[in-house]
């Protein structure tokens, strides 16, 4: 089921977790960095069960062959929660679901999230499905995150419910030419309606006139939600909203990088320098 899982008994599954993440050069690892070492190593195996669920959602196997490993994954996760996991990932999640009282809902719930793109490729969703798919894919891993980061007050979860939607639409609006190959569109169909798009099929919206105005409009939406996002912070102890705050300020500063980009190239690709994600933990994750 794990790469990890598989790794033999003499390598140490904790450091080939945290190798996989740094290698995969995301803005996660640079906030996480900040964390001590047993919640970060927490953290890190949350990504990593999200890289694994997620690979399979965005495989090239038959919808069947996907429904059965993310059954699996399902099974995986009762098995955690029974301590009866027999994978190195598996017994490293249910040392962190101990340690730090992580909720079981979170994790089916990115599950069912990976379940609705491995069921069909999803095009022009109604808005309202398309905020349950972020719920599920990216505000779920935030409630299991603020968890690790040291707090559950209220205020924590309104931060991995904002947070997570507008780091989801980010990675929406950077990835569109992306997922377009796979045959997905994530833009929701009531602004394309809004923009004269009749069209649903990937192509087709891209290479429609209106998009940048659709684009524009889907970014203001996640401005929303990093502004509520924020204010949720202040009101969460600092010190467990940093790895959150560094977080929120490198998806953002992304997403001004696409805007500055425009909407018609969308194949040209937009990230942030390392020094640029170096300075913006600095400054955000000692705030």
């Amino acid at each position: 089921m794990s790469a990890i899982a598989d790794l033999p008994g003499a390598v140490d599954p904790r450091a080939a977790i945290q190798a996989k993440v740094q290698a995969a050069g995301t803005s996660f690892y640079w906030a996480m960095r900040l964390l001590p070492v047993e919640r970060r190593d927490a953290m890190f195996a949350i990504y990593a069960f999200c890289r694994e669920v997620d690979d399979i959602a965005d495989s090239d196997d038959p919808p069947e062959e996907k429904r059965r490993g993310l059954l699996a994954w399902r099974e995986e996760i009762a098995a955690i929660y029974e301590h009866r996991s027999g994978s190195a990932l598996g017994r490293i999640l249910s040392d962190a679901v101990d340690r730090y009282a992580l909720r079981r809902q979170d994790f089916i719930a990115m599950i069912e999230g990976m379940e609705m793109d491995a069921a069909r490729d999803i095009q022009a969703p109604p808005m309202a499905e398309l905020d349950l798919y972020c719920a599920r894919v990216a505000s779920a891993v935030g409630h299991l995150s603020v968890r690790i980061f040291g707090s559950d007050i209220p205020a924590a979860d309104r931060v991995a419910e904002e947070l997570g939607r507008a780091l989801q639409l980010t990675n929406i609006l950077r990835d569109i030419d992306e997922d377009a190959q796979r045959g997905r569109l994530y833009l929701p169909e009531e602004l394309l309606r809004k923009a004269g798009i009749g069209a649903t099929e990937p192509h087709a919206v891209l290479g429609h006139p209106a998009l940048p105005q659709v684009c524009e409009e889907l970014a203001r939406v996640a401005d929303a939600h990093y502004t509520r996002a924020r204010e949720a912070m202040r009101e969460c102890p600092r010190k467990a909203m940093r790895p959150a705050a560094v977080m929120c300020a490198v998806y953002h500063a992304v997403l001004d990088r696409l805007r500055e980009r425009g909407w018609r190239d969308l194949a040209q690709p937009v990230s942030l320098p390392k020094p640029v994600k170096l300075w913006l933990a600095l400054r955000h994750g000692f705030f």
